[in-house]
C-alpha cells in the first residue's frame, strides 16, 4: 500500500462536504481519542495581536434564512457543495456555513448570503 502524505489528505478534504468532515472528526474522537476542537483552540492566535486577529480565520454562521429561504438554500449549496436536503436543513435550523475561512472570503460569503435575504454573523 502506498504511503498517504499530508498533501493527499488535504486534497481529499477539499472535496468533502461539511457532513463528511464532521464524520471524520467523530471518527478521530471515537477511534483515536483525538478531540480536533481542542487542537483548534490551542492553535488560535493570541488575543493581544489586533492586526492578526482582524485577518484571522472566521466562521460564517447563519442566524436566519429570512423570507427568501429558497434563494438562501441555493447560495448555501453554491458555497458549501452540500446537497439539497443538507442545505435546506442548514437554512431551516441555522448554524455554521463555513468554518476557518480567511476574513476576506468570510466577508464575501456573508455578502452573498445577506443579498439572498439571510441574517449572518461572523465568529
Amino acid at each position: 500500500m502506498a504511503k498517504i502524505t499530508p498533501r493527499d489528505i488535504v486534497d481529499a478534504v477539499k472535496d468533502m462536504t461539511i457532513l463528511e468532515l464532521k464524520e471524520i472528526t467523530d471518527l478521530m474522537k471515537d477511534e483515536l481519542g483525538i478531540d480536533p476542537s481542542a487542537v483548534a483552540v490551542a492553535a488560535a492566535p493570541a488575543a493581544g495581536d489586533a492586526g492578526e486577529a482582524e485577518n484571522a480565520a472566521k466562521t460564517v454562521v447563519l442566524k436566519d434564512a429570512g423570507a427568501t429561504k429558497i434563494a438562501v438554500i441555493k447560495v448555501i449549496r453554491d458555497i458549501t457543495g452540500l446537497g439539497l436536503v443538507e442545505a435546506k436543513a442548514l437554512a431551516d435550523n441555522g448554524g455554521n456555513i463555513k468554518e476557518n475561512v480567511p476574513a476576506d472570503e468570510a466577508n464575501d460569503i456573508k455578502a452573498k448570503l445577506e443579498e439572498a435575504g439571510a441574517t449572518i454573523e461572523l465568529a
